[in-house]
């Protein structure tokens, strides 16, 4: 045999071992209509004590029922269903995770190599090989086969990754302000789903020289599609503030931007706005079924008793806003999404929620925290009191004025 990957000569040798491990069991489904072919096959194996429990199936449908928890399959090129590559092709398609192996005569050897080509882990030659290289032939293909899974899995994996970095630009982007009144701090983490982004998103934009705009969003679910439809709202959301469209209609029309792109129904999203006064030291909050921004000022730590508002994409409503008149220039206000107080509390059911939240900026070990990291510093203990990672992405603005706490 020529042009393969494992190449057993007539006259003994391996060109290459496989490395699976010696004591594995292995299942092989041998498709062979000839019944003196099959017999002679049985008794190679049985002669080395191979280690391969052998199944036969004399044509193509019969081996179709016989597919399951087969580490390789082992195939005649002529069968009574199905000819030359019609058939490989088939088996491919049914065998899954299973290697191939196919079977030729020395007149039509070229067919190995093309069926090599088509996707088969290696071709025998009948008639060319004994019991020793035939064993190895057969676990070498399967070790292929589980590496080229392993590669294939690893590769996708990468290209996950790869778009979920060029969606979190989207749904991260760079603060689009100028003034230096405030100071705007920003942070992501991912969950512990592969370390895949998910529909969480920020934005932070200056419509006027004293005016700005912030948002936190987050799409239910995990995964590139709802990524993908966080930053159309991400997108669509900044569009709407530069364009400088009433308050009150901004969220309504970020609904019909999320009803109209979903893939699902079922598909919801929640978000907090804030819009900041900096000339009269105010601001305006509304949310959409999103926990409520926490304010630090004076000495304490309280959430903002704005109205929760319906979910986005749930029933249409207008959220109420709610107007904050902050009384000293030197606050910070907390805007975050629900990954950070979903975490659990001892070993009960029992969450961490917004009240839990607000002990942790409480703490007096915070208090030595400089802002910037501050919402890193709230996630390591979220992480702390949940036992383990968070299992929901977590995105946090952090605006403060006066540079205190």
């Amino acid at each position: 045999m020529t042009g393969s990957p494992v190449v057993p000569y007539p006259h003994g040798g391996l060109a290459r071992h496989a490395n699976l491990p010696p004591g594995e069991r292995l299942r092989v489904l041998l498709v062979e209509d000839d019944e003196g072919d099959a017999f002679l096959v049985g008794e190679l194996l049985a002669e080395t004590n191979s280690m391969i429990d052998l199944l036969i199936a004399s044509s193509l449908s019969e081996a179709r029922r016989r597919m399951t928890d087969v580490d390789c399959v082992l195939l005649d090129l002529g069968l009574p269903d199905a000819q030359g590559l019609d058939g490989l092709r088939q088996v491919l398609e049914m065998s899954s995770g299973a290697a191939v192996c196919v079977l030729t005569g020395r007149s039509d050897e070229h067919l190995g190599i093309v069926a090599v080509a088509e996707g088969a882990q290696d071709y025998l030659v009948k008639g060319q090989v004994d019991g020793v290289l035939l064993t190895r032939a057969l676990r070498y293909a399967v070790e292929r086969k589980r590496a080229d899974v392993n590669a294939r899995r690893l590769r996708e994996v990468e290209l996950r990754q790869a778009e979920s970095a060029r969606l979190e630009r989207g749904l991260l982007p760079q603060p689009l302000m100028t003034t230096d009144q405030v100071a705007v701090h920003t942070f992501y983490r991912p969950g512990r789903h592969a370390a895949l982004i998910g529909g969480d998103f920020f934005d932070v934009v200056q419509t006027r020289p004293d005016r700005l705009d912030l948002i936190v969003g987050d799409v239910c679910g995990h995964g590139v599609d709802e990524a993908a439809l966080g930053v159309e709202l991400r997108v669509a959301w900044r569009a709407l503030a530069l364009a400088k469209v009433p308050d009150d209609e901004v969220l309504p029309a970020l609904e019909q931007v999320l009803m109209s792109e979903r893939r699902l129904q079922e598909i919801f999203a929640t978000v907090a706005t804030t819009r900041l006064d900096l000339d009269a030291n105010r601001a305006t909050v509304r949310l959409a079924g999103h926990p409520p921004p926490l304010l630090l000022a004076n000495g304490r730590v309280a959430p903002v008793p704005a109205p929760g508002g319906r979910l986005l994409g749930v029933r249409p409503r207008r959220p109420i806003a709610y107007d904050l008149e902050f009384d000293t220039d030197d606050w910070s206000l907390l805007m975050y999404t629900d990954g950070l107080i979903e975490g659990r509390v001892g070993a009960g059911d029992e969450r961490l929620d917004v009240p839990g939240l607000n002990g942790l900026l409480d703490e007096p070990a915070n208090r030595e925290v400089a802002l910037p990291d501050l919402p890193a510093w709230l996630v390591g203990r979220a992480e702390q009191i949940n036992g383990g990672p968070l299992a929901d992405d977590v995105a946090m603005l952090l605006v403060s004025r006066g540079g205190g706490r």
